[in-house]
């Protein structure tokens, strides 16, 4: 018997669960996050904790901007399950750095980088999901213009680098017959290509290869070019006297960095840089803004992983200092290739080895600063699944170029222009009763993003009016709530309009008319009585004006329409009605706020669908119905 009542009160508990995860669901989905709180902790004190449940607690706090909390139930998913997905575990690192736990960010953030094999490199993600990562990562206040460029051939181009009025890359576009046996393409040479910009539009000039001295028979890549315009840095394979193709012991030809001098207008002096080495490369230069810094990438030993960013003092007799690994908080067990220093001092680089969307992609990082913070994924339009990288920005005018094989392009690399600008538009309204057209002011407007975060939250003046300043190109949406009436949701999607503003008014549903609580018509499955979720979510209203006036007393009428026996109808109301005031009830409103709970069946039709009248189903409808009335307050 014993063993009967425990399986029967497991059972009974799972359907609880059940049923307030489902209505605590409808609610996150409906941005009703803190009646989502609500529902999904009784369902925890209902013993589940399934990763479903944890996970949505920590996302319905997240989104809420109460990071504390987040934290704590992200760290319960954890506890219960070994493994959620990596989308929330990105969420839990960010709401421990959110509360100032670093140290705990910082180990759960190795979790996230571990992969097979002891591996750092990142696989959470799935490169597909690109919009899903961008709205973690992107600069929302940012709009990117991109554009495929002109001059990109059939084959490789990459690596822009601007000094003056001229544009340098490197490209396989030439070629005397030879070609590269990993990608059967011509080797790379290095070319300039003028620019001219006028009223915001850039002209591309013809294209010019560099000279012999620079361009060999083999690769050439990657341009830095000192202030001064005097000294270039290049990136070069690594040939002999005879300009061959030089080997190691592997059978492996390795890069190695080069510059020359501008001599009449011409390069000359082509030397090769003292740091390099026959049996590891050495390439892609980046200069600090003062010149007196030279960054490069090597897979040389003592690395972090397959290829590291290092930096190394240009002293001012012109020789170099000893190379140092920019360390852990830029390299990773993955490639860190392509650095590049803007004006303001901020690195960008390309990796596989951070969390990215896939291949390599483009980062920034404030540790030439002083600043030792995780660098930051650009996220798209920079990023893609594909591999993105030699990044250049001129940080004055936030004009620049990347590279990327991405799909679309001409050739198997392509170089893409880009103009980021700030854009900023409003959105503002007034909040009204619906049914009387009065001005609402105390309503909690709150400012939702794509993911269902609230970014901001504030409250109509006197005039019931709110304005928030938004991004331009996103979709927001924006809720209106005030105790006594039904919240107001409307979304809305802005333009690439910088100021313009959008106008969007609330119009709030009152619950409280006369002497009713006037809620959605609550709907029972044919012949049943049992609250569904549909109905539990409408009469979490009644839950609310009650809470909200704590000596409210109300009663409960349901009715049926005409259709089946009167008796039975009787019958099934009254159920209906009772099974609405045991939902009210358990839900933690005192029995004795109920006066009374009564079905009428089809004895007050409010029509003329009596017995073997013929009526349309929406006139029947009409006679399905429930009243809250209210018998004091």
């Amino acid at each position: 018997m014993k063993t009967r009542i425990l399986v029967l009160t497991l059972i009974f508990s799972c359907s609880l669960s059940y049923a307030q995860t489902k209505l605590a669901d409808k609610f996150f989905k409906n941005y009703g996050y803190i009646k989502a709180i609500e529902l999904y902790e009784k369902a925890v004190e209902n013993g589940d904790n399934s990763a479903h449940v944890l996970t949505r607690l920590g996302d319905a706090y997240y989104n809420n901007s109460n990071s504390e909390k987040a934290a704590y139930w992200y760290g319960e998913a954890l506890k219960e399950h070994k493994k959620i997905d990596a989308e929330y575990l990105y969420k839990y690192i960010q709401s421990l750095r959110s509360i100032g736990n670093y140290q705990e960010a910082d180990k759960w953030f190795k979790e996230l980088s571990a992969a097979q094999q002891g591996d750092s490199r990142l696989k959470g993600y799935n490169p597909d999901e690109v919009d899903l990562y961008a709205k973690l990562t992107s600069k929302n206040d940012v709009i990117v213009k991109v554009e495929n460029l002109s001059l990109n051939s059939e084959n490789s181009d990459f690596g822009s680098y601007i000094f003056e009025d001229k544009l340098y890359f490197a490209s396989a576009r030439g070629g005397d017959g030879k070609v590269y046996n990993w990608n059967k393409e011509p080797f790379l040479d290095l070319y300039e290509v003028s620019l001219s910009e006028e009223g915001g539009v850039v002209t591309y000039g013809s294209t010019t290869e560099l000279p012999e001295n620079i361009n060999s028979e083999y690769h050439e890549a990657s341009v830095a070019i000192t202030n001064d315009g005097k000294t270039m840095y290049f990136t070069r394979d690594n040939v002999n006297k005879r300009n061959r193709l030089k080997y190691d012991k592997k059978g492996t030809t390795h890069l190695k960095l080069y510059k020359a001098t501008l001599d009449n207008d011409q390069w000359t002096n082509v030397t090769e840089l003292p740091f390099n080495d026959e049996v590891f490369s050495t390439g892609h230069p980046a200069l600090s803004p003062d010149n007196k810094t030279l960054y490069f990438v090597s897979d040389r030993e003592g690395g972090l992983g397959q290829s590291d960013i290092y930096s190394v003092a240009i002293n001012e007799d012109g020789s170099y200092g000893k190379p140092e690994n920019l360390g852990e908080k830029v390299n990773t067990e993955g490639r860190e290739m392509f650095p590049y220093v803007a004006k303001d001092s901020t690195l960008y680089f390309s990796s596989d080895g951070h969390l990215n969307l896939g291949l390599l992609d483009i980062f920034k990082s404030d540790i030439l600063k002083g600043i030792r913070n995780e660098p930051e994924n650009m996220g798209a339009p920079y990023n893609s699944g594909y591999d993105d990288f030699a990044f250049f920005i001129n940080s004055e005018t936030e004009q620049g170029y990347f590279s990327s094989n991405r799909p679309g392009g001409k050739g198997s690399d392509d170089i893409y222009s880009f103009n980021a600008k700030e854009c900023k538009e409003v959105i503002s309204g007034v909040a009204r009763d619906s049914k009387t057209n009065i001005i609402l002011s105390g309503v909690t407007v709150r400012l939702i993003d794509e993911t269902g975060k609230v970014i901001e939250e504030i409250f109509t003046k006197d005039g019931g009016d709110y304005t928030f300043t938004v991004d331009c190109n996103k979709t927001y949406t924006v809720v209106g709530n005030k105790p006594d009436y039904k919240d107001d949701q409307k979304t809305i999607t802005t333009t690439i309009e910088n100021e313009k503003i959008n106008s969007l008014d609330l119009s709030l549903e009152p619950l409280i008319i006369d002497n009713q609580i006037v809620i959605n018509p609550i709907f029972f499955d044919f012949d049943k009585w049992n609250i569904r979720t549909d109905a539990q979510y409408e009469l979490e209203n009644i839950v609310d004006v009650l809470r909200k006036h704590p000596t409210m007393i109300i009663k409960i009428e349901s009715h049926t329409d005409s259709r089946g026996g009167d008796r039975y109808n009787m019958k099934l109301s009254d159920r209906r009605a009772k099974s609405t005031r045991d939902y009210i009830i358990s839900r933690g409103i005192d029995a004795s706020r109920i006066e009374s709970a009564i079905g009428y069946g089809e004895t007050q039709l409010l029509n003329k669908c009596s017995n073997g009248v013929k009526c349309t189903e929406e006139e029947h409808q009409l006679n399905r119905r429930s009243y809250f009335y209210i018998v004091n307050e």
